[in-house]
């Protein structure tokens, strides 16, 4: 495992191209193109303000750079460095923009009379765009190809959270509000195929993922769990509950522990505090296989305030839908791994610190987290590894992305980022 120098950001904006043979971020107003194989910056262009919002086309050819307060989008080609294109919705305002599937339009959303939930596109076909009028709930699905419009029907929601294609397309799932457990599924044609309901009085739904097969639709809760739907029936296949006290025998236990080296200061001159630095006195950590049954940390949430943190607010499918990671909120430093095959608990990692991002490989049954500090965690079956980031000055991994062949890692600091290459084994490819 090999890690590159660091590099300048803003605002986490740090992206591979589709077809991975570039990254582009932005530090303020400049965005930055670089090589993801040698890092050699490939084209530097210098936008009108600075940038909240950075998106790739699909065919890697043109960036697009937001501007959310001044109202503008600008996007800059690679081909033709020289060319832009300026959009300025001016007084409408602009709340979001992205590329729509073609890479050759763009779809902006902003605050004149409609309040548009959330545009969901899938595999280049359609677009689903979700929205609100006259107190009532509306899809409309759109074909991409010449942008006509396929279906438009109302949604038995009181006040749509989001909505989500399959990854075949074949399927739209659209959700209630915090207030409601509710799940709506709709066939491509607007018809309604089933509506998922937990039980009476439920507390409402927070995260929702299809694996990548859309085989199976895992719906995670205020209630602090997941409830698996097949593809089949659109009925409940399981429950996955995220209990306080871990006694499962089938389950593998891995907590990190830390400690910090020991080091006579005494014996140190000042030049060597200085030359060996913050690599020294980075405190370590491993993983240990801890025995059933363990007791994990919780926090108790403020139900009197906003937004208490309660609930399963991540979850994420393997490539090869075999493995679901979770995150409860109430057990901040804790991810769960599920085996879908046997639909039962596989692993639980307790960090020491609240987990923050987790990814998987695109490639492989491995999964990457971060929790704020100076290391990089990742699960595999095989076990676990805690890996110091070896970059001066304190860089604390806030979010991270795999590269889509698996082979790097993009770690993104407060306002720096590394890669990460990991080594591969050829009968893996």
């Amino acid at each position: 495992m090999n890690f590159s120098e660091v590099f300048k950001q803003s605002n986490q904006l740090c992206k591979v191209s589709p077809d991975g043979k570039y990254l582009a971020t932005c530090v303020q107003y400049r965005l930055v193109v670089r090589d993801v194989k040698t890092l050699q910056i490939l084209q530097l262009y210098t936008c009108l303000d600075q940038v909240v919002h950075m998106e790739w086309s699909s065919d890697s050819l043109f960036v697009l750079c937001a501007m959310y307060k001044r109202g503008l989008v600008q996007v800059w080609s690679l081909e033709q460095p020289d060319w832009y294109c300026k959009i300025d919705e001016g007084s409408i305002g602009l709340v979001s923009s992205r590329w729509s599937p073609d890479g050759r339009h763009i779809l902006n959303t902003t605050e004149f009379h409609v309040s548009v939930k959330s545009p969901g596109v899938r595999d280049g076909c359609y677009m689903a765009l979700a929205e609100r009028r006259d107190c009532r709930d509306y899809v409309s699905v759109f074909v991409c190809e010449d942008w006509h419009l396929l279906r438009h029907f109302e949604t038995e929601t009181q006040d749509m959270a989001g909505v989500e294609w399959s990854p075949n397309s074949c399927v739209l799932a659209v959700w209630d509000s915090c207030l409601e457990y509710k799940v709506l599924l709709y066939s491509l044609d607007g018809r309604l195929l089933s509506t998922y309901s937990a039980y009476e009085w439920s507390l409402g739904i927070k995260s929702l993922a299809w694996s990548p097969s859309s085989q199976f639709l895992a719906i995670g809760s205020y209630d602090e769990k997941v409830r698996i739907l097949n593809h089949i029936t659109w009925k409940k296949l399981t429950e996955l509950d995220h209990p306080a006290t871990i006694s499962n025998t089938k389950a593998v236990m891995y907590k990190e522990v830390e400690r910090r080296p020991g080091v006579g200061s005494d014996n140190l001159s000042i030049q060597q505090h200085i030359t060996m630095g913050s690599t020294l006195f980075n405190t370590q950590s491993k993983y240990v296989i801890c025995p059933l049954p363990v007791q994990l940390p919780v926090i108790k949430p403020d139900l009197d305030r906003a937004n208490p943190k309660i609930g399963v607010s991540s979850m994420a499918f393997s490539s090869d839908n075999r493995y679901l990671a979770t995150k409860n909120d109430s057990m901040a430093s804790v991810v769960w791994v599920w085996d879908i095959q046997r639909l039962g608990l596989l692993a639980v990692l307790e960090q020491t610190s609240a987990v923050r991002c987790f990814q998987w490989d695109p490639r492989r049954p491995r999964l990457a987290l971060c929790t704020g500090n100076a290391k990089l965690y990742l699960w595999s079956p095989a076990g676990c590894v805690s890996v110091t980031v070896p970059a001066e000055g304190g860089f604390q991994v806030l979010s991270l992305s795999w590269h889509c062949s698996g082979d790097s890692l993009i770690l993104v600091g407060k306002d720096q980022l590394c890669l990460c290459y990991m080594e591969t084994d050829n009968h893996d490819d």
